[in-house]
């Protein structure tokens, strides 16, 4: 009886061991696994939850004052670069440039009449000095015969008088040409400085009415638009944003200590809550912020007040992502985003010390507007008789947008 019962105790006691020695195998083999990977991946991971979607905000503001008449677009649409967005009323600009045209064309003309009063004068020098010639050739001829006694001594004496006569009569023509070349000498038509000051006034009028369409300066959706139709506007007043959703990038706060890995050019992957974990996006590590977010904010943190308590810092960190994934899964301003930073790369530095060469950000939606008005200014100069060559700018690439065409003269 009790061998029987020694050996039923026995049994489940031998399964219970089994099952102990075999929970402390996988123990030890998940220990060891997640040991070699710690090793091998994750001690090269640096993660953060603290990351936002961030991106260009650009603003649409009026350069001219002026009355709206018409909005090309509202909240959520898309734009193309150089779309209008606004329209104001031109018909303030449009007679100021009409008379800044009148005045180009008058003051061409005025120095058109100039140039030819100038050549009118070195004609009457060239008069004069024929005159005194011929007077001086003539009191040459009479001096002998006076001398001899068979000329009177009085045709003599006209005969000087008209060669002093003459000589005053070039002087006062040498010194009214002198006088007159002074604004005219070395400049053209186009090139005088009374044209020149009219034809900057051309420009600025130009410009002021071609500025009352605003174009969008870039391509993305439409957003924060606060333009209303008939309202009067000022330069610098905001009226919409348009965000280009093509150029967005992550700003990821890390904590102090998970700085000390980080390089720029790393390897990041990035998961946004909007798509789950069905997506991936890729970037790199652009750059590191030069303080942290307490340091710029609107009321920095004072620790010199005696309660002190020590507050894990955060520092941004940029993110650029891959452009082909933003296309095929776009990213809102302000969405969250899981970060993972491979840190296995650390040649580089926390600091970029390069100079940036290029524009980081740029548009060519104004970029036209000065040459427009440059071929304006020569057309006006040469249809009042000058050259307008050389009223022009150097010819720079300009878009296919239509210039405004006011009333030419």
């Amino acid at each position: 009886m009790n061998e029987e019962i020694r050996s039923g105790a026995a049994a489940p006691n031998g399964k219970r061991a089994r099952l102990l020695w075999l929970l402390i195998i996988l123990f030890l083999v998940a220990g060891i696994g997640y040991a070699t990977y710690w090793a091998l991946v994750a001690r090269y991971v640096e993660s953060t939850d603290d990351a936002y979607v961030g991106g260009n905000l650009v603003q649409i503001t009026p350069q001219v004052a002026g009355t709206v008449l018409a909005i090309g677009a509202d909240d959520t649409d898309f734009v193309k670069a150089g779309q209008t967005l606004v329209e104001l009323d031109q018909s303030d600009a449009r007679v100021a440039l009409e008379q800044a045209e009148a005045a180009l064309a008058h003051s061409v003309r005025q120095v058109r009449n100039m140039m030819a009063v100038t050549a009118e004068i070195e004609a009457s020098v060239a008069l004069r000095r024929t005159e005194l010639e011929r007077a001086r050739a003539d009191f040459e001829r009479r001096a002998p015969l006076a001398a001899s006694g068979a000329l009177p001594a009085e045709e003599l004496q006209h005969a000087r008088d008209a060669v002093a006569t003459s000589r005053a009569a070039l002087d006062a023509a040498q010194q009214q040409l002198a006088a007159h070349k002074t604004l005219v000498d070395h400049t053209t038509v186009a090139t005088h400085p009374d044209v020149q000051a009219a034809a900057a006034r051309v420009r600025e009028a130009y410009l002021a009415y071609a500025r009352t369409a605003l174009p969008a300066p870039v391509s993305g959706i439409v957003a924060k638009r606060s333009v209303q139709v008939g309202q009067r506007v000022a330069p610098g007043m905001p009226l919409m944003a348009v965000v280009p959703l093509d150029q967005v990038w992550v700003d990821a706060n890390f904590k102090e200590r998970q700085l000390l890995n980080l390089r720029a050019g790393q390897a990041v992957k990035l998961r946004a809550d909007i798509y789950g974990d069905a997506v991936e996006f890729h970037g790199r590590v652009a750059g590191f912020g030069a303080g942290t977010g307490g340091a710029f904010a609107l009321l920095p943190p004072q620790n010199a007040t005696g309660n002190w308590i020590k507050v894990v810092q955060r520092v941004p960190v940029r993110i650029a992502l891959d452009p082909a994934e933003l296309a095929q899964h776009p990213l809102q301003l302000g969405l969250s985003m899981l970060v993972d930073v491979d840190t296995h790369e650390r040649g580089g530095g926390t600091e970029s010390t390069a100079a940036r060469t290029a524009p980081a950000y740029q548009t060519k939606a104004y970029a036209s507007l000065a040459d427009l008005a440059d071929r304006r200014v020569a057309a006006i100069i040469r249809a009042n008789g000058g050259d307008g060559a050389a009223a022009r700018l150097p010819a720079k690439k300009t878009d296919k947008r239509a210039a405004p065409k006011p009333g030419a003269h």
